[in-house]
Parts: C-alpha cells; structure tokens; sequence
C-alpha cells in the first residue's frame, strides 16, 4: 500500500497543488490513520525545506481544520448528498481543507481553495470523487457561510451543549468541565483551545536573550516565571542558539513544574543531590532541572529506547553533562539507592494542551481516562518507592482530569502511609520570594494543596501537580 506521504511526493510536482497544501492533506491523513501527533509531523526533518511562508500555511490548514473539525463537519453535511460516514477519508479530508480555507482565512482565494482540493482527491487516487468535490464545494461556497469565530456574550452558551457546538469540542469534554470547573470556566477553556497559544521559552545561558535579538526575535517578558520569555515575533528555531541547545521552546506551566523540583535532599548537600525523572523524554523538563541544579546528579528515565536516545543526543548537544539517561519502564525502576527528589511527570491525555494539539480531542474517549490512570497509578506507586527518607516527589501531567490528577494521589497517599501530601503555596511563596515566581498571585495557582493552571484563565497550558514527602 502507498502511503499518503509516498503520493505526495509522486503528484505534488504534477498537478498545481501548492506545497502547503499538499503537506497539510498529507498531515491530515497520517493523523487520522496513524494517531500522529500533527506537530511533531509539522516539525518533522520532510517539511524543514519549506520556506517560512509554506510552512506557516500548512501548519494554519493543519491546526485549523483539527481545530473547528466538528463544525467543518456540521456545515459540510448540509451540503453533502452522502452521509460524511460514508464517504473516504480522503474525500472528507479535502472538503474539511477547503471549507476551512473559504470560511476561516480571508486571504485565500476560493478558487484555489476549490481547486486545489479537487487535485488533492484525484491525487490521492480516488479520481471517481472529483466531480462530488466540486459539487459540494461550489454549493458551500455559494453559501453565506456562518461566522465561524463565536461570540465573546458569555450570555449565550447556556449549557455544556452550546458550548460544543460553538467552539467545536466533544459534548462530553466540555461537560465534565462545567461540572468540575463551572460553565464560565468551560468556556474560558475552550476559547482558549480554539486560539494559536504564545510560543514561550526557557532561557538557560546569561546572553542568549541578547543573541536572540540581534538575530530580530522580538521577546517579551513570561508571565509566571522570571526565566521565561514570550516571543512575539521571529522563528527561534532557526537562531543559532537554539540549535545549541541555550534556549528551549517551553511552555510556562512545564517550566513551573520543574522549578518545584528543589534539588535540596535532607541531610544531603547540594552537589550531592540526587535527582530522577521517571517519564522524561522528550527532555524539557530534565534540561530545565539539570540548569536549576548544576551540583545534582540526575537521572533521566524513558520507557521507549528510541526516545532515550533522542534524550542523550540532546543533553550532548546542551553540554548537560550530569544526566544519566536509562530506557527503562517506570512501573519496574532499576535502581537500589534512593532519591532526595522524584519527578513523575506521566503519561496522560493532555487535555491541558488542546491549543498546540487539538487532535487530542478527536481521539479521546472517556475509558481511556480509566486506562491511562491504571498507568498512572503504577508509575506512581513505583516512583514513590525511590524517595528517600525527607526526600519529596513531584507528581504532575497536563491534564484537566480529575481522575488523572487529585484521584490518582489521594488513591496513592492511601496505599503508602509513609507519605503526606504537601501544600502547593508554599513551595509557590518559596519561589515568588527568591524571584523565579513573578505571578503575582500564587494562591491563584492553587487548587486545594496542588496546584492547578487552567488555559484560558492562566497564561499557560493546563497542568497539574502534587508534592508528595517521604516522612
């Protein structure tokens, strides 16, 4: 079989199709078919060629139709004489492209949108459907098309339904926000889901930000923390001291959920801290660790030996030369002496990051919550059980789920009575007086004893954290 990728590359140059385009039905169909990620693909070696504009364009198609899929659907449904279930994927996807383009974006013109998505379907083999296509497309774009941005009147999303509707999010997603956060909250969280999120990043040399600006990134300063910044314009990723490794692309609550790992052991110095992380690839949080803890040992655990290696490619590229790297399974951690600091960032359903990957929330079913918190659970147990005496462990994801979260460490704290759950604050209160925390309220990143960030209402993706201390 001929991968979607393979026909790209054999039909682009043979039919006007623009590489953007092309790349983006490309992307669109290994999402579906393979459970991609679409930013990794967007960031993948095959698309480094393109030019800053075809790249831009593709990732806006891409994002956008992953985005406003449900009301994509919706609008094409009303125009289609077949049901969308019973159409190819491929078909569906090129409808999905050009309706997005003739109703979200200004400065296409509707005649390439149409045009060009007709080619994708002959090139994608099914030649029989072109005619189909075109019908359904003139027909949609013959029609007032809906504003597809909703409307800031929080007075007219009166229920979990209006909201789904609205900002293109499954009904059940959105419910269980508005029973665990409130409707207004709910939708805070989807506005927000619906929105390109800032770019931040972790300044980790002195002078990095000075070479970033005369390479023409503009920066401005980050919202929580004091070694973050926001860029407002300018590619980073081609400046030269990303590619060293001196600043990484990293969003503030994932820069605050290293910053509570403190390398200070009891009874420990701290050039003799030892510290690990037990899910660490892709590394964000580890280098973030090694920076703030020069003297620390830290060993960096990940299941898959793949990614383990990507991890010690990176920390050579860094000069993070005190990380240890071990591809291991969590539930099962290799080591027999203990750790002054734990952190088991785990896997979760990333719920807190549907802004930077909507695709999330096409995928996710309510039983998978129940099987990623049997992961989570045994990650923890296993973690908890390389914490030295006085030494803490920090469980964190990026996830809104209850079940993910506070169900998960209260269910652990039960089974190991040698624990307690710390409070949050004041870890919080500890960094805003050192300066690393400038938010201006910590209390307001709080939720009980963890803390809690909400996109939408913070300035950041959605995470969640416990601080857990060996007595």
């Amino acid at each position: 079989m001929v991968t979607g990728r393979k026909q790209a590359k054999s039909w682009a140059t043979d039919m006007a199709v623009s590489a953007a385009r092309t790349a983006a039905f490309d992307i669109l169909l290994r999402v579906e078919r393979e459970s991609s990620y679409a930013t990794e693909l967007l960031h993948s070696a095959h698309y480094r060629r393109f030019s800053t504009s075809d790249h831009a364009l593709a990732t806006e198609l891409v994002m956008g139709v992953l985005r406003w899929r449900s009301r994509l659907d919706e609008q094409i449904a009303t125009a289609s004489a077949q049901p969308l279930s019973k159409l190819d994927l491929e078909v569906l996807i090129a409808l999905r492209l050009a309706l997005y383009q003739l109703g979200w974006l200004d400065r296409i013109p509707p005649r390439a949108a149409l045009h060009e998505s007709v080619e994708l379907v002959k090139g994608a083999r099914k030649r029989s459907a072109a005619p189909f296509v075109n019908a359904v497309l003139r027909k949609l774009a013959a029609t007032a098309l809906h504003s597809p941005k909703p409307s800031g009147q929080t007075d007219l999303y009166t229920s979990a339904d209006d909201l789904a509707r609205a900002f293109a999010h499954p009904l059940w997603l959105v419910e269980r926000w508005a029973d665990q956060y409130g409707l207004n909250a709910a939708r805070q969280i989807c506005g927000h889901n619906q929105t390109v999120p800032s770019t931040s990043i972790r300044l980790s040399v002195p002078g990095a930000e000075a070479e970033l600006r005369m390479a023409e990134i503009d920066l401005t300063p980050g919202s929580l923390l004091s070694s973050a910044r926001r860029v407002r314009t300018g590619d980073i990723t081609r400046t030269i001291v990303f590619r060293k490794g001196q600043v990484a692309i990293q969003d503030e609550a994932s820069q605050l959920i290293a910053a509570l790992v403190s390398s200070e052991g009891k009874g420990r110095g701290r050039d003799a801290a030892r510290i690990l992380d037990c899910c660490a690839a892709p590394g964000g949080k580890t280098l973030a660790i090694a920076d703030r803890n020069p003297g620390a040992l830290v060993a960096a655990v990940d299941l898959h030996p793949h990614r383990a290696r990507l991890l010690q490619e990176l920390t050579r590229t860094t000069g993070s030369g005190r990380i240890r790297i071990i591809a291991a399974d969590a539930c099962q951690l290799p080591f027999s002496v203990p750790f002054d600091r734990v952190l088991a960032d785990v896997p979760c359903s990333g719920t807190g990051t549907l802004a930077r990957n909507p695709e999330i929330k096409w995928k996710l079913s309510p039983g998978d919550l129940r099987d990623l918190q049997s992961r989570q659970r045994a990650i923890l147990d296993s973690a908890l059980a390389q914490v030295a005496a006085g030494g803490r462990l920090i469980y964190s994801t990026c996830s809104l789920e209850k079940e993910e979260n506070e169900d998960t460490v209260e269910q652990a704290v039960v089974s190991n009575r040698s624990f307690r759950v710390l409070d949050c604050r004041s870890e919080l209160e500890r960094l805003k007086k050192s300066g690393d925390l400038t938010w201006p309220d910590p209390t307001s990143l709080t939720c009980g004893p963890y803390l809690r960030t909400i996109p939408g209402i913070h300035p950041c993706d959605g995470f969640f954290a416990a601080i857990l201390e060996r007595s």
